[in-house]
Order: C-alpha cells, then structure tokens, then sequence
C-alpha cells in the first residue's frame, strides 16, 4: 500500500496543482502571452499534434485572447530546429511574426517554464499543449513562478494519445523530482528582452 501511494503521489500532485486551471479557447482568460511547447518536427515540418497545439495558439491570437506567442522547443542541433518551424506554422495562420518569440532551449517542459520566467519574464501566460500534457505544464509553470491557465488541445483518442498518456504517468515523477530541487535548465543563459519588446509594439500598434 505505500508503494503505490508512492508511486501515485506525482500524479496527485500535478492534478491537485492544476486544479481550477485548464481552460478551452472560448473559456481561458485573456493574458499578454501565450506558450506553446514543442511537440516533435516530421521531415522538418510540426507533426500533427505539434501543428493542433499551434492552430490553437493561433485561434487564441486572432481571438484577442492572447498578444504574444512564445514558441518553446528543441534546437539542440542544426538540422533539428523546432522553435523556427513553429514560427512558421503560425506566420501562415495569419499570426505576425513581430508578435512570435523563440525559446530555443526548450529541451523539456520545466526547461521551458523556468525559461519563460527568467529568460524572457513571463509572469502570466496561456499554456497550449494536449490535454494529457496540460496539468503538468500548468504545474512546472506554477513553481517555475508563472501563474499560468492551461488550454488542453483535444485529440481523439488513437494510439499517439494513448501513448502520450501512459508516457505521463511516468514523466510526472521526473516533473516532482525537478520541481522539488529547483533543476537548473539544461541552458539558462542571459536574459531575453523578445517578450518585453513583441508587447511593446503591440501597445503603440493599437495606440496609432
């Protein structure tokens, strides 16, 4: 019986912290930001639920939900460029791409949260990941000090989802065990000013 207390406190956690905190596009509340986590690229494009999670930032955007759009993901390596690839998914959906910023140290999701906090100073955002995914964002975002709604991106329930499920329950142990010692990202680097300016604009765009 403690073993399995043990092994079910993660996901305990990550539910009790995003409690009250996962919204759809029509119900999240309007922030400056929103974040959207890398999902993997196929032959250099966003895979399908990587492209979903960015329809929906796109809809949050042309919606007036949110200003800006930070795009997180992997650019570990030349060829493998997420954080271009989605600034360009979106600039086709109609998003400006003054309005897009790029995290290209987004190696996991607490890289990601600990990033948008201290490199580009993100204090509240929208969240846009697949819902199996969300309460773990809101979570690591939430300790990370990033008071964050996620907005869960529906899928239907085929084998990646199935997959991305069973993944959680694992990967909610690593996220306790990041949040509990406070990880240092895999690159944190100097402060970022593309948030701070991409809202700037935006302000003397509506004031003319």
């Amino acid at each position: 019986m403690v073993g399995c207390a043990l092994a079910l406190a993660p996901s305990t956690w990550l539910h009790a912290a995003a409690d009250g905190r996962i919204r759809t596009v029509a119900e999240a509340p309007a922030e400056d930001v929103a974040v959207v986590f890398g999902a993997g690229l196929r032959a250099g494009r966003p895979t399908p639920y990587l492209a979903h999670r960015l329809d929906t930032a796109a809809e949050l955007y042309r919606t007036g939900k949110v200003k800006v759009v930070l795009v997180t993901g992997d650019n570990s390596r030349v060829e493998y460029d997420e954080p271009d690839a989605m600034r360009g998914y979106l600039v086709q959906r109609g998003v400006p791409d003054r309005h897009i910023v790029s995290d290209y140290a987004g190696f996991d999701t607490w890289d990601s949260c600990v990033r948008a906090k201290k490199i580009f100073g993100v204090e509240r955002a929208l969240l846009v990941t697949q819902g199996f995914h969300v309460r773990r964002a809101v979570a690591l975002c939430g300790v990370a000090g990033v008071e964050a709604y996620g907005v869960g991106v529906a899928e239907p329930h085929d084998a990646t989802w199935y997959y991305g499920g069973v993944r959680e329950l694992f990967a909610a142990g690593k996220a306790l065990t990041d949040a509990a010692t406070d990880r240092r990202p895999t690159y944190l680097g100097p402060a970022e000013p593309g948030v701070t300016a991409a809202l700037a604009e935006g302000r003397e765009e509506e004031q003319g």
